[in-house]
């Protein structure tokens, strides 16, 4: 894994979220100053600022507007430090990216420790091959944004919060703690690991063996207190690190940053508490949190333009995340996904007829009781599915990434019994024996022969894509090819594909190229002089043409009743021409007359 994101991310140019956050957290690191990118934490940014202040030694300008008097101008700042400040932002891009993927390193490592102590070695492996081979996973771990961190973090919040459910001690509490509050950190997203927290302890209360009403009263109040600690110490967490990331941001520019962002936010009693607690000096760090997570549920009420099925909309839709999740993912999961559920319903089925004595309710509580992380999981997944399903902002498939190690290690650990799965008899006789031997070791061969081809079409259909591994679609899609077709953005085209459009303008001698560019990269740094900007409203191009295929759909695309697209902005003169080419998989190459 480590070798195919070191190996594919050199080229990559800036991704368009990176052009904020990069500078972000080279403003925390340089300055304590937290007026840039307030709608994301600052840890992961900070240290992927850390890496790249040590070993790329940039110049962070201060003296510019963006700066000094805009609010929160990260993008024109972003420019300004990696393209216009005679830094090497090639340089600054590589190392601020490296801890990210040393993050996937880490992640992977403690998702197949977790797994193997919670069911086994082989279902350990499998899920940690499945993590390493997704091209989701291989394409977001390269890049400095929040999505990898976010997975993370709900992973460590909810391994750490039911570790405390079954011992617990003070240590466990406090680890829950810190967990929690690095995951706050990490994504604001995270903030629904409270409901989830709530959920999981109701259930583990409730399916506790022989207690009596009382008794569940006394330990879910005991429980219920210890929660409430956990939460306490997360906020410690937030406050000493929001603290030093705060310090030197002026408290005035603080407060007049804040009311002007939220200046449209719709429950004013929110604001008015977050402005609150910036004027107060103890909790002014509190209150930057909470802009950021008020930012974050304004956006996401608003939705996003994006290209869906053909179709340029800002509502959102119910299947978005449901079928790029099919499409992003390989088939080959989705076959060993089909096979675990079948066989854990057949389980289920078994489970039932034997147990026809018990009433429903006490066979789900002791699943529960004797199943809790596999319960956790899937009450997780449900929930941010759910969560996700009903927001409009359809950017991309990277927003359910969070729960993807926790389908992966369900599905191996059913994968896994089903391979052992035998109908096993207690031999009498030689013939008994034989039949023993007959369903260990001669029936099963047939299931390990698919799930060993399965899982090499994974790791085949994963390889093959690099080192494009943003733009990745199954084969029931069509293939990388036509995956602009479903949808762009970070699904696709990112703006990752700019330094090697510099690198085909320069095999092939082209003098000048005009441009219209979806991403964090600057056209201007890359092809210099040969490069011209343009937009549809300017008219017909004239000689080479490229466009980001996100700006391309947009055009293209017929529009959502009620979205307005302006006439000038549809490209129209352009659809006559077949592309002369592709560059990786997300700009299109034109040859105009």
């Amino acid at each position: 894994m480590f070798i195919m994101m070191l190996g594919s991310v050199w080229n990559d140019s800036a991704t368009m979220d990176e052009l904020a956050h990069i500078p972000a957290g080279f403003g925390y690191i340089t300055q304590r100053d937290y007026r840039l990118n307030p709608e994301h934490p600052p840890l992961l940014k900070a240290v992927s600022a850390l890496s790249g202040w040590l070993f790329a030694r940039p110049y962070f300008p201060t003296d510019t507007a963006y700066w000094q008097t805009d609010i929160n101008g990260q993008w024109a700042q972003g420019a300004k430090f990696l393209y216009e400040s005679d830094n090497d932002a090639d340089s600054i891009i590589f190392w601020s990216r490296l801890p990210f993927m040393l993050l996937a390193l880490l992640f992977g490592w403690l998702l197949f420790e977790w797994t193997k102590k919670r069911f086994n070695a082989t279902a350990a492996i499998f899920t940690l091959l499945f993590f390493a081979f997704s091209p989701t996973f291989l394409a977001h771990s390269r890049y400095v944004t929040t999505d990898v961190g976010a997975a993370f973090g709900f992973f460590i919040g909810i391994a750490a919060f039911i570790k405390f459910l079954e011992i617990p001690k003070w240590r466990n509490i406090l680890i829950a703690g810190i967990a929690f509050g690095v995951a706050l950190l990490l994504k604001f997203s995270l903030v629904l690991l409270i409901p989830i927290y709530g959920i999981l302890l109701f259930a583990w209360v409730v399916t506790r063996p022989h207690l009596r009403f009382k008794e569940y009263c006394a330990v879910g109040t005991r429980m219920l207190a210890k929660t409430i600690i956990i939460g306490l110490i997360s906020v410690a967490v937030i406050w000493i690190v929001y603290g030093y990331f705060t310090w030197n941001y002026p408290p005035q520019r603080q407060l007049s940053d804040t009311e002007s962002t939220l200046t449209s936010f719709g429950f004013r009693p929110a604001v008015n508490l977050n402005l609150a607690l910036i004027k107060n000096p103890i909790t002014r760090p509190l209150g930057q949190y909470m802009l950021g997570v008020l930012m974050v549920a304004q956006r996401s009420a608003g939705g996003n333009t994006a290209s869906f099925l053909g179709e340029v909309s800002s509502r959102g839709s119910r299947i978005y995340f449901p079928l790029l999740y099919l499409l992003k993912e390989p088939l080959a999961l989705h076959v060993l996904t089909i096979i675990a559920i079948g066989f854990a319903l057949m389980k289920t089925f078994r489970r039932r007829i034997e147990q026809t004595s018990k009433k429903k309710i006490l066979l789900v509580k002791e699943w529960i009781n004797n199943h809790f992380a596999e319960f956790s999981a899937l009450v997780f997944i449900a929930f941010y599915w759910a969560f996700s399903i009903k927001s409009p902002l359809n950017i991309g498939v990277r927003h359910v990434l969070p729960t993807f190690p926790f389908i992966y290690l369900l599905v191996s650990r059913q994968i896994t019994e089903w391979l052992r799965f035998h109908e096993m008899t207690n031999p009498r006789t030689w013939l008994d024996w034989l039949k023993n031997v007959y369903q260990i070791y001669i029936k099963s061969i047939p299931r390990y022969l698919l799930v060993g081809f399965l899982l090499l079409w994974l790791i085949f259909d994963t390889v093959a894509i690099f080192p494009h591994f943003m733009s990745y679609y199954n084969e029931f899609s069509g293939g990388p090819a036509n995956g602009y077709k479903i949808a762009v953005d970070s699904n696709y085209d990112w703006g990752q594909d700019l330094k090697r459009l510099a690198d085909y303008v320069e095999r092939h001698n082209i003098q000048k190229i005009a441009v219209d560019y979806f991403g964090g990269g600057s056209p201007r740094y890359y092809l210099g002089d040969k490069f011209e900007p343009w937009q549809s409203n300017l008219g017909p191009a004239h000689g080479w043409f490229a466009i980001s295929a996100t700006f391309r759909e947009a055009a293209f695309n017929k529009t959502a009743p009620g979205f307005i697209r302006r006439s000038e902005d549809s490209y129209s003169w352009l659809k006559q021409y077949p592309p002369a080419g592709r560059i990786g998989y997300s700009i299109f190459l034109y040859k105009l007359p």
